[in-house]
């Protein structure tokens, strides 16, 4: 089983990629999680109020939710979960990506990730300075950047 971390805005497009990776780990089950990172404030009366993160799930749209359902019904999926990333440092992306298991990052090329709050954050960033291996998929391309075998040798030698 491979865990997966895909950042996104909560638009469809940024499922696309999906299909690709069922098909480049067609023979492992995938957990898939969908993150979207939210910066953390340093001032002491907004992070009383940060318990109440229920509010960003409000920018997800239905047709997301049902789009997902409908993927994980269709592939070799085992799980898709959302989740909000709060913090802007590596550090703190890296206890999120242990806690959550993720084998590997997908970075999707020519996707034009947009912040959905003034508190959201570009993730790229932390991705690349997290040590978890990045695949990149190129969301105008059927294919990876590199071979499917290859890529996943990499996740291979990395989980021994």
């Amino acid at each position: 089983m491979k865990t997966l971390l895909i950042p996104t805005d909560f638009k469809l497009q940024s499922l696309n990629c999906i299909t690709q990776l069922a098909q480049q780990f067609s023979q492992h089950k995938l957990n898939i999680i969908m993150v979207h990172t939210i910066g953390v404030t340093d001032s002491i009366s907004e992070l009383l109020m940060l318990s109440r993160r229920s509010a960003e799930y409000r920018h997800i749209p239905d047709a997301f939710y049902k789009a997902c359902t409908e993927i994980k019904r269709d592939y070799n999926i085992n799980e898709i979960r959302i989740e909000f990333f709060y913090g802007n440092t590596v550090a703190a992306f890296k206890n999120f990506l242990e806690a959550n298991e993720v084998d590997a990052i997908i970075d999707m090329e020519n996707y034009d990730y947009e912040l959905l709050t003034e508190k959201s954050s570009d993730p790229t960033i932390l991705m690349s300075r997290s040590g978890v291996p990045v695949i990149t998929i190129d969301t105008l391309l059927p294919d990876t950047n590199t071979e499917p075998e290859h890529q996943e040798e990499e996740l291979e030698e990395q989980s021994i």
